[in-house]
């Protein structure tokens, strides 16, 4: 009888840990892009060369790869937390919603960093 009680608390278990380690994986990669930003502001740097050092790196392909889908998740994951406490949207077609809302927002940093990579 208490099984979906149960199973939305290990949810909910699973989408606070998400939400958590997505935090530090974005504390981290938002230190390291802000001094990439500095170090090529202040090194005097073109955009033809921030440009000329992307492409083909694969590293930094994957480090914005990353960066992106722990944005995309760690963006819907608050927003559906928002959602369900302040306007009481709650339900399977909710959270499918935010899922297609992470993946989407993914999506476009992926396709940025592919394009820097390019």
């Amino acid at each position: 009888m208490n099984r979906p009680r149960q199973a939305s608390a290990r949810a909910q278990t699973h989408l606070w840990v998400v939400q958590r380690v997505t935090a530090m994986l974005l504390a981290f990669a938002v230190v390291v892009h802000l001094v990439m930003i500095v170090t090529a502001v202040r090194g005097g740097l073109t955009a033809a060369e921030i440009l000329s050092r992307t492409q083909g790196n694969a590293p930094w392909l994957a480090f914005y790869v990353v960066f992106a889908i722990a944005a995309g998740l760690h963006g819907a994951i608050g927003l559906r937390n928002i959602a369900a406490e302040t306007i009481g949207l709650r339900g399977r077609g909710a959270d499918l919603a935010w899922v297609a809302i992470g993946i989407v927002t993914a999506g476009f940093g992926i396709r940025a960093a592919v394009g820097l990579y390019a």
